[in-house]
């Protein structure tokens, strides 16, 4: 045997202790996590498919409670929203809360509806941009079905000039003061509107509007 095949089998000998003594050492950890990562892939997309069925169940059943209240058939909707809001899945109950609201008010159901509202505006477990919406939304509906004072209580801290609800915050308490002749109070809110040049440009415009009716019947004064 040559110099060269004695180093060869010599140099496979020692790779190959070498591997057996890593596979000692190693081999019974590196099968415990082949299995892991496989039981932790089969779980994940498992848990994705879970997810994602729920989610697309919940969405076809608001879809379908929307269709229903397009259609007229406001019970209907109201008893899938209510169905929706108990075993819906994600962001889907609170919708179904806000949508049925909405529904009750197309009704005539003003109170239940602006009871809604509350409630979502009240619910601490609902992120403040959610709950300021409700507000609002209380806020508007009182406008015509409540006093001066019920739509102050709803949004006057939203007209702050850092809200981007701001402009429809005011012109809702500037029309309510107008309807019970705070002619002052709501002209003063509809200049701040007009003057505003974020809000959007309807918003001005129908702020000009107000602003020059409550000037031309002489009760800013």
């Amino acid at each position: 045997m040559s110099d060269d095949s004695f180093i060869r089998e010599v140099n496979e000998e020692i790779r190959s202790d070498r591997a057996k003594a890593l596979w000692d050492r190693f081999g019974p950890a590196a099968i415990v996590l082949a299995v892991l990562v496989v039981l932790g892939t089969a779980a994940y997309v498992g848990y994705t498919y879970w997810d994602e069925s729920r989610a697309n169940a919940s969405g076809d059943a608001f879809s379908n409670a929307l269709s229903l209240a397009n259609d007229g058939k406001q019970d209907e909707a109201l008893a899938a929203l209510d169905q929706l809001e108990k075993d819906g899945y994600g962001a889907y109950p609170l919708l179904a809360r806000m949508r049925a609201a909405t529904v009750k008010a197309d009704k005539g159901d003003f109170a239940g509806a602006v009871k809604d509202f509350d409630e979502v505006a009240t619910d601490t477990d609902i992120p403040s941009a959610l709950r300021d919406m409700a507000r609002l939304r209380a806020g508007l509906l009182l406008v015509d079905h409540g006093t001066f004072a019920d739509v102050s209580s709803r949004v006057e801290a939203l007209t702050a000039d850092d809200n981007r609800l701001r402009h429809t915050a005011r012109e809702a308490l500037g029309l309510s003061a107008w309807k019970e002749g705070k002619a002052q109070d709501a002209l003063k809110l509809f200049d701040q509107i007009a003057a505003d040049d974020g809000a959007p440009r309807n918003s001005r415009e129908r702020a000009q509007l107000m602003a020059e009716l409550i000037r031309g019947s002489g009760n800013a004064s």
